[in-house]
């Protein structure tokens, strides 16, 4: 039988990591088999609906390279691939009927009031209220007699009292649960449209659905899907349920965190390529210990019976640095294309910003790490004599003073401030004095920067900023000195 999956969203805003790791598994999930991957979109519940939600999921799915074989725009034959307009076909008030002619549901017309009157229970260390079954009780003359005089009313799930209720977990296993600790769900909502956990289960058999991943959250209302499947004599798709992802404290990754959403990833300067590669290593690990995929590898790799069933830990720090290795990866012209907007952001003088950027191309992590890493190039920094003093390259305040006053003449006469030009010329003094190159370069590069850290030597800084802000930088370090 071919696999097939689906993604299904609600449109309720930026997608979590959560969201896209489980739109990426079920992507490999049905890729690896060579099955089709589906995109429905789950808008049942229009309060939570917010406006530009579903251009953002197309967004996401298109940049991360998800294409999905079927959806509001692919037609495969099973749609419409929006819920909200599978209401208007009647396709769930018609499945909901017909569980109540089996007994498995029926309508339930209790007020606020009542309902708020229900005592609750404690259900897997939560606070829920257990409804009590006060409707199943209703004749079916009394039934037809609300529905004629237009009461509001709900269709619950008739789940009985006693006995238990079984489903089998790709990674879980077999799980059984006391049907006592069910609560007879709401189907059908007063609306008339469908709850998202009757929906799902009719679109996932009605689609052909074969394989459902979803969050591991999940689970405690499986029992629930099992026994709707059971009701209808459907077979029930292969479950696979995902390991939680927590963020470094182990704590649920929440929107606080700053990195919760693939948009806030992309605000930050990360690569969608490495975003994805990473997310797929959240709760899943190939056989041996390699950590670059491209979507292309992973395809090929995935094996769905390798998710790990222990919490995920979402680590920003590991993810810019498996960033950082698809940014020098990357060719330069795509490197530039999206380096540009930041090179522009913090230099406004008219430099080779090219030949910037290939400075920093094996140096950032992420795109905004480059503004703080070049903006000495538009404005030396105010910096502190000590930096002249590395024991490495064997400098200090006295022996760089004297470096800078010797060196300062011979630049001054340099024509050719190219940085071959410059290198050929300091190299030379190296020679002449019998001292090693960081003996020379470190104080010029200190000088003409005024920062520890640079995205170049001595002497590319120098062929950038010219000839005049060159000998302007190195007087002013030798004035530093002299006032040390």
């Amino acid at each position: 039988m071919k696999i097939r999956t689906r993604y299904a969203p609600s449109p309720t805003g930026k997608m979590h990591v959560g969201n896209l790791r489980s739109a990426l598994y079920e992507f490999l999930v049905a890729k690896h088999d060579g099955g089709d991957f589906m995109l429905r979109i789950e808008d049942t519940d229009q309060e939570r609906f917010v406006e530009g939600a579903v251009e953002l999921i197309n967004r996401t799915l298109a940049q991360t390279g998800l294409i999905y074989d079927e959806g509001p725009d692919k037609d495969g034959g099973v749609g419409p691939y929006v819920q909200s307009e599978r209401v208007k076909t009647g396709i769930y008030m018609k499945y909901a009927k017909e569980l109540i002619e089996k007994g498995e549901a029926y309508y339930c017309f209790c007020d606020k009031e009542r309902l708020a009157s229900l005592k609750t229970e404690v259900v897997e260390g939560k606070e829920i209220c257990m409804y009590d079954k006060h409707c199943l009780g209703l004749s079916k003359e009394e039934v037809e007699a609300n529905l004629a005089a237009g009461k509001p009313y709900v269709i619950r799930q008739n789940i009985p009292n006693e006995g238990t209720t079984t489903f089998v977990d790709e990674l879980y296993g077999e799980i059984t649960v006391d049907n006592a600790e069910l609560d007879d769900m709401i189907l059908i909502k007063s609306d008339g449209y469908p709850t998202y956990n009757f929906a799902n289960v009719v679109d996932d058999h009605t689609m052909n659905i074969t394989h459902v991943v979803r969050g591991n959250e999940y689970i405690s209302s499986s029992p629930k899907y099992q026994r709707l499947y059971d009701a209808f004599g459907w077979k029930s798709p292969v479950y696979i349920h995902l390991p939680l992802i927590t963020d470094e404290n182990h704590k649920k990754l929440s929107k606080r965190s700053g990195h919760s959403s693939f948009e806030d990833l992309m605000e930050q300067g990360f690569v969608a390529e490495a975003v994805v590669n990473y997310i797929a290593l959240l709760g899943w690990s190939p056989e041996d210990n390699r950590e670059i995929f491209s979507l292309e590898e992973l395809i090929k790799e995935f094996d769905y019976h390798r998710i790990s069933k222990s919490p995920a830990v979402f680590d920003i720090v590991k993810l810019r640095w498996m960033n950082g290795e698809y940014i020098k990866a990357m060719d330069f012209d795509s490197f530039y294309e999206k380096a540009e907007v930041y090179l522009k952001k913090a230099l406004t003088k008219d430099f080779d910003l090219k030949k910037i950027a290939n400075m920093v191309k094996t140096r950032i992590e992420v795109f905004p790490d480059i503004p703080e890493l070049v903006d000495f190039f538009e404005e030396l920094p105010e910096y502190s004599p000590e930096m002249y003093t590395h024991k490495k390259m064997k400098t200090n305040s006295e022996t760089s003073l004297q470096v800078l006053r010797d060196m300062l003449p011979i630049l001054e006469a340099q024509e050719d401030y190219s940085n071959d030009g410059l290198y050929a010329t300091l190299t030379k003094y190296v020679e002449e004095k019998g001292v090693k190159n960081g003996y020379v370069m470190w104080p010029i590069r200190t000088a003409v920067s005024g920062k520890q850290m640079t995205p170049a030597g001595a002497t590319e800084i120098m062929e950038i900023i010219g000839k005049d802000e060159t000998l302007r930088r190195i007087r002013k370090g030798i004035e530093l000195l002299e006032q040390a």
